[in-house]
């Protein structure tokens, strides 16, 4: 359990690019194969440039994607991980934090931490 971050279903993370960051609050899923980051938010972020696209299953649908990568600042540890960029302005969280950045980087996820 030594070097383990307790994190809960929603964290505070800090994107980062250059000299631009933003802080918000983030959707832990472990059903999620790879991150995803709202369209708006990767434009204020001057995310890009866009290094591939990607066919997304989700509950709304099939869609093709941009992928962006991004630095994201989880429970102090900072990541460079790929984001798929998304129409997420209907969603309550504009970042997800999926597979891809939680997976061999040390983390436990508590259902019941606030």
């Amino acid at each position: 359990m030594r070097n383990k971050a307790l994190i809960g279903l929603t964290e505070l993370v800090k994107l980062v690019n250059g000299d631009k960051s933003k802080k918000v609050v983030a959707r832990i899923d472990t059903g999620a194969t790879q991150s995803s980051i709202d369209t708006s938010l990767a434009t204020r972020l001057n995310l890009g440039p866009i290094i591939s696209s990607k066919i997304v299953r989700s509950t709304h649908g099939t869609t093709m994607r941009a992928v962006v990568k991004a630095s994201v600042v989880l429970a102090k540890r900072r990541i460079r991980a790929k984001f798929n960029v998304a129409d997420r302005r209907h969603m309550r969280y504009k970042v997800l934090i999926g597979r891809n950045v939680l997976s061999g980087k040390g983390f436990l996820i508590d259902p019941d931490k606030k």
